[in-house]
């Protein structure tokens, strides 16, 4: 066998056995802070990046976070389907840690100047996720910290949270209320460990 043709072949194997294993794989115990901040480091430098840059704490980020993709940088929205069978495409768009739309990425992109930004890198979604919220402090004066209702409009985008879509939907108002126990849950932890 030609060298070339070695080097290809090692070449292979190594791309197809390390790589993109934190972007599909969630870390382990996602209940403990401390836990997700020991297994992927990254992670805690771009949600304290963005906690400075943006001043949304960091248990804030991460109980959004958890909801929208349990820390999965390819996480996608189920395949809808018709007749139980049929596939139809995706319920929307959203992709990545922060499970952003395409319409408000490319929106988020262009306002800060981030052509080369990825949903699938946890220091673009971060910064997404802080960009974000600010927005939603300032179109309807939400708390950075107010974890519960920073992602109802995050789920529901700001023009439905200011319209009050959620309060027909019980389910969103149980999970947003998860995300703020979550997100108190975190803070506590956090505190601890950093210690």
């Amino acid at each position: 066998m030609s060298r070339f043709f070695r080097a290809l072949v090692i070449l292979s194997l190594v791309a197809s056995c390390g790589g993109g294993g934190s972007k599909s794989s969630a870390p382990r115990d996602l209940d403990n802070a401390c836990s997700i901040a020991k297994q992927r480091p990254e992670y805690m430098t771009a949600f304290r990046k963005a906690e400075r840059k943006w001043g949304v704490p960091v248990h804030v980020q991460m109980a959004a976070m958890y909801q929208e993709s349990k820390f999965k940088g390819d996480a996608r929205t189920p395949v809808k389907y018709t007749l139980g069978v049929l596939p139809m495409g995706r319920q929307s768009s959203a992709y990545g840690y922060a499970q952003a739309l395409d319409a408000t990425w490319e929106e988020y992109q262009k306002d800060q100047g981030r052509r080369s930004a990825r949903r699938d890198r946890i220091s673009d979604a971060t910064d997404f996720m802080g960009w974000y919220m600010n927005l939603t402090r300032d179109r309807n004066g939400i708390a950075l910290d107010d974890a519960t209702n920073q992602y109802l409009a995050y789920h529901e985008g700001h023009t439905g949270y200011s319209r009050g879509t959620f309060y027909g939907k019980s389910w969103l108002m149980r999970v947003a209320s998860e995300v703020g126990q979550r997100s108190s849950t975190y803070r506590e932890q956090l505190s601890r460990c950093r210690r």
